[in-house]
């Protein structure tokens, strides 16, 4: 049972809250609840931040952890997407391409365990900059849906999540493809 209650750690505790923020988060927006949206978003990005602060410092990371956090990123990031399409906040494409840039990713992981048996592949530099874009973008958009006039169009946001969504994807297809067990 102790094994069982160490999972329950903070760090873990701050990343499922935000997995049980994603529903509520998702209404208001539906509902065009703009400003309870955008707290609800800042809220989840800082429980994404401290989460794996927490967990590094005090050396509370664990596997479930692990697995949890980028889950709950994606979750955000895809549900996110897929409303502000709906709503006509960015371009449908856009959601497509990051969509499908996901589960080739996903797709590509399990490929690469079926021939490989790995079953970690770490996260490159390019994947990490895109869902940084892609978060950037969200976060831009709710702030300019609050306070417009301060804020000019995000198409350049667009363009360069779209840019590094596209980039990564085939990144991490090259690197699946030039593997070596050696």
């Amino acid at each position: 049972m102790k094994g069982n209650l160490a999972v329950l750690n903070i760090p873990n505790t701050l990343t499922l809250l935000r997995i049980v923020a994603i529903p509520f988060f998702a209404t208001t927006l539906i509902y065009g609840k703009y400003d309870i949206a955008l707290a609800l978003f800042i809220f989840a990005s800082i429980t994404d931040a401290l989460d794996g602060l927490i967990a590094r410092v005090t050396k509370k990371q664990t596997k479930l952890g692990q697995f949890l956090d980028p889950v709950a990123d994606k979750i955000l990031i895809i549900t996110s997407f897929i409303l502000f399409a709906i709503c006509g906040l960015i371009p449908t494409w856009l959601t497509i391409s990051i969509i499908s840039r996901d589960l080739i990713v996903v797709v590509g992981w399990m490929l690469f365990y079926l021939i490989h048996q790995v079953t970690f592949t770490k996260p490159t530099i390019l994947g990490k900059s895109a869902i940084a874009a892609q978060m950037v973008l969200l976060a831009y958009i709710l702030l300019r849906i609050n306070f417009h006039e301060l804020l000019p169009d995000p198409a350049v946001l667009i363009w360069i999540t779209a840019i590094l969504t596209a980039a990564s994807g085939l990144h991490y297809i090259i690197k699946g493809l030039m593997y070596t067990d050696e």
